[in-house]
C-alpha cells in the first residue's frame, strides 16, 4: 500500500515538475535578485529640499529605490565617489559607464567586477537605458550588506533597532539635492509557529481523501477540495500581482507585462488551481488526479517558493507581512492537502476496482 501511495505521489510530483520546466520563464519585470523576504526595513523620508515633480519610493522590500522625475529638467544621481551615476530627465534615463556604481548596483550584493573603464574621475559617458522618466536601482547606502547583523541587533535581536539614517546625493543642475531615508532592523516572526499551523492545516485538508469517493461524504469532500483550490488559486494570482506592484509596476498594463514576462508560472499556477477547483466541483472524470496535480503546483510554486515570509519580518508585497504569511500558509495548506487527498482517493479507487469480483458468464 505504501509503495503504491509513494508511486502515485511521485507521478504527481513528476508531472508538476515537467509543467514547471515547460512553463517557467526568467524574472524580468522585477529585479532578478529581488528578495522573497528580509528583516531590514528601508524607508525614504523624501527629497530635500523638495522638488515638485520629483518623487522617490522604496520598492522590492527595500532592495531598490525608484526615482520618478516629472520636473522637466534632468536630475543626476551621484555615485559612491561623488561622480555622476544616473541622469533622469525628459529625454530618458541614462547611466554613466565610467561610474563604478553603474556596475556595483547591478546586483543587490554589489559584487560585480569593475571593468577598466570604471573611473569616477573620468568625464561622464552617458548611455541611455530607458526612454521613460523613472529609474530603479540598488543602492548600497540604503542597504545592509554584511552577512551578520549589527552588534546592537546581536545583543538584543527581539527588539527593533535603527541601523542608520542614509542619504543619497542628487544634483538638479548646479543645485545639490538629497534623498533621505532610514534603515531599521525588525525582529523576524516565529517561523516554527507558522510551519506548525501550516502542517496541521494541510493534514486536515489531506484527511478529506479518507472519505470513500463513492459515498455521499466523498462527494462532499471533493467539492470542498474544489472550493479550496478556487480560493487558493485566486489568492495565488493576487500574490504575484502584489509583488509586481511592490516592484514598481504602474497601472494594469504594467502589472500584466510584469506577470507575463517575469512571473508567468506564478500566474499559471493560480489559474490552474482555479480550473482544477471547477473541475472538482463538476465531478469530472480524473478529477482526483487533476486535484492532486494542481495542489502540488500550488504548494510548490505559490507556497514553498514564497515561504521565506515565515522567517522574515518584511515581505515583498504592498500589504502587511502578516497577511502575506497567511496567504502563503493557505497556499501550502490547500496545495499539499489537496495533493494528499487526491492521492488517497486515487489509491482507494484503484483498490475498489481491483477488488471488484469478476462476473461469471451466464450459460
Amino acid at each position: 500500500m505504501i509503495r503504491t501511495l509513494l508511486g502515485r505521489a511521485g507521478l504527481i510530483a513528476a508531472a508538476a515538475g515537467l509543467v514547471t520546466v515547460i512553463s517557467a520563464a526568467p524574472a524580468a519585470a522585477h529585479g532578478a535578485d529581488a528578495p522573497d523576504g528580509t528583516d531590514y526595513r528601508t524607508r525614504t523620508t523624501g527629497v530635500a529640499p523638495a522638488r515638485p515633480g520629483l518623487e522617490v519610493r522604496v520598492i522590492e522590500a527595500g532592495a531598490r529605490l525608484e526615482l520618478t522625475n516629472r520636473t522637466g529638467r534632468a536630475i543626476e544621481v551621484i555615485g559612491y565617489s561623488g561622480e555622476p551615476y544616473l541622469r533622469v530627465g525628459p529625454d530618458g534615463v541614462f547611466e554613466n559607464s565610467h561610474s563604478p556604481a553603474t556596475y556595483l548596483n547591478r546586483t543587490i550584493a554589489g559584487d560585480t567586477a569593475l571593468p577598466a573603464e570604471a573611473d569616477p574621475a573620468a568625464a561622464p559617458s552617458w548611455k541611455r537605458i530607458d526612454d521613460g522618466t523613472t529609474a530603479r536601482w540598488h543602492d548600497q547606502r540604503a542597504l545592509w550588506q554584511e552577512s551578520a547583523p549589527p552588534a546592537a541587533v546581536r545583543a538584543a535581536p527581539d527588539r527593533e533597532h535603527r541601523v542608520r539614517d542614509w542619504t543619497i546625493p542628487l544634483r538638479d543642475g548646479t543645485d545639490p539635492v538629497a534623498i533621505g531615508g532610514t534603515l531599521d532592523w525588525v525582529p523576524p516572526p516565529d517561523a516554527y509557529t507558522w510551519w506548525a499551523v501550516t502542517i496541521v492545516g494541510l493534514l486536515a485538508v489531506g484527511a478529506l481523501g479518507l472519505f470513500a469517493a463513492t459515498a455521499p461524504a466523498g462527494a462532499r469532500a471533493l467539492s470542498a477540495l474544489g472550493v479550496l483550490l478556487i480560493v487558493g488559486g485566486v489568492l495565488a494570482v493576487g500574490y504575484p500581482v502584489g509583488r509586481e506592484l511592490d516592484a514598481g509596476a504602474q497601472g494594469v498594463g504594467g502589472v500584466l507585462v510584469g506577470l507575463l514576462s517575469g512571473q508567468i508560472w506564478s500566474l499559471l499556477t493560480g489559474l490552474g488551481a482555479i480550473a482544477a477547483g471547477w473541475y472538482a466541483l463538476s465531478r469530472r472524470p480524473a478529477a482526483d488526479f487533476v486535484t492532486a496535480l494542481a495542489g502540488a503546483c500550488l504548494a510548490l510554486f505559490a507556497g514553498a517558493s514564497n515561504a521565506a515570509v515565515f522567517a522574515n519580518a518584511i515581505a515583498p508585497v504592498p500589504w502587511s507581512p502578516v497577511a502575506a504569511r497567511v496567504m502563503v500558509a493557505l497556499f501550502l495548506i490547500t496545495g499539499a492537502g489537496a495533493t494528499a487527498a487526491g492521492v488517497l482517493r486515487l489509491h482507494a479507487t484503484s483498490r475498489t476496482t481491483t477488488a471488484a469480483p469478476a462476473r461469471t458468464p451466464t450459460p
